[in-house]
């Protein structure tokens, strides 16, 4: 019993550990989900959709916090019923979810490792059961430190894990999961998909007795003995999606420019502003976008924006920054997936993204020049 409870020890605190971890990693992208959860219980929660992003730091950092006091045994009955909780928690919500086909990710171990909610479902469970063995063996659970190191340690890992989450939010991911990293070739990723294999059924209607049957094709002259009541579609073999998908670039008329400005072999700088209305425009942003889209166009380094926005907030926001750049729109979930930064910069060359930057880490053209241009 003792080796059977400290191997279930091990894979819970772990299992906590690195989930909060791959949250608090991207604390944006995880209050994105949270928002998507918060929208799908309907009307009656809207309330809470301006608590996603608290949340989305308060959760990981606890997660992470009780995982690592499971390890080292600390505060045991503490320890052991919010393990209980959350984990009940957790299942609750991913079996509702589940159940009415309301989140398609559950976003547990963030973009890490994409689950599908009745994964995540039978993973709570397991959890349960795991701390559920922990509990009727927790004579053999014990701490593994000192009343003082314990209590030292704890305190320790609390800082550390919000300093954490706290800098992964006031910069970029320190370990980045999303399908948009550096060194992503979109253009190669938006065609790398493959397809789903589809089988075709007919149900058609027999003109003389009445009678409705299903076919895996049509009869031949069906049309003779036979008329068409309606069709399905089962996915004979399920494939596989494409890393990225619905991301296109348009001009503000509409016309489509993402091959062309995918494609440009040289170096190029983008502005990434998912909502252009909601952007830090602060004085300091705003001269140093404006002065490295300068020095770049001095060295004819193309400089655009993207944005999910309106022509009439762009053009406020032209007014606002003095922006000196051409404006494209991308599809809004593909930006905030892109970079967790409104504003953020992403330097593409050839369709593959070289470097991105949160708005708090503007570079100037100097540091550029000298770290990829010149190269």
């Amino acid at each position: 019993m003792r080796t059977l409870v400290k191997i279930c020890i091990f894979i819970v605190g772990a299992l906590f550990i690195f989930s909060g971890f791959v949250k608090a990693d991207d604390p944006l992208g995880f209050s994105y989900k949270l928002q998507e959860y918060f929208e799908a219980f309907g009307p009656a929660w809207k309330w809470a959709i301006p608590l996603s992003l608290p949340l989305a730091c308060f959760i990981p950092i606890l997660e992470m916090i009780l995982g690592f006091m499971c390890l080292i045994g600390a505060f045991k009955r503490f320890t052991l019923w919010m393990l209980f909780l959350m984990d009940l928690f957790f299942t609750f919500l991913t079996f509702y979810t589940a159940h009415y086909n309301k989140v398609l990710e559950c976003g547990c171990f963030g973009d890490a490792i994409p689950m599908t909610p009745w994964v995540t479902f039978w993973k709570d469970v397991a959890i349960l059961v795991l701390i559920a063995i922990i509990a009727i063996g927790h004579k053999n659970y014990t701490s593994v430190l000192s009343p003082k190191l314990e209590k030292a340690a704890v305190i320790l890992f609390i800082a550390g894990s919000i300093w954490f989450s706290w800098y992964c939010y006031n910069n970029l991911p320190v370990i980045d999961f999303r399908p948009y990293k550096v060194g992503t070739d979109i253009k190669k990723d938006m065609k790398g998909g493959i397809p789903d294999v589809l089988k075709y059924y007919y149900t058609l209607k027999n003109k003389k007795s009445g009678e409705t049957k299903e076919f895996d094709k049509f009869p031949d002259n069906y049309q003779n003995d036979w008329d068409y009541v309606s069709s399905r579609t089962e996915v004979v073999k399920k494939g596989v999606e494409a890393k990225i998908h619905d991301f296109n670039i348009t001009n503000l008329d509409g016309i489509n420019c993402t091959d062309s400005v995918l494609s440009n072999p040289e170096y190029s700088i983008f502005i990434i502003s998912s909502a252009i209305d909601a952007a830090n425009t602060s004085d300091e942003v705003t001269k140093k976008i404006n002065d490295l889209v300068a020095n770049c166009a001095k060295h004819n380094i193309k400089s655009l924006c993207l944005t999910a926005s309106g022509e009439d907030d762009i053009n406020k926001f032209k007014q606002k920054t003095n922006a000196q750049y051409p404006f494209y729109n991308t599809d809004d979930t593909q930006l905030r997936t892109m970079i967790r930064s409104n504003p953020g910069i992403v330097m593409i060359k050839d369709g593959i993204v070289i470097a991105m930057w949160h708005y708090h880490n503007i570079p100037d053209y100097k540091t550029l020049n000298a770290q990829y241009f010149h190269k």
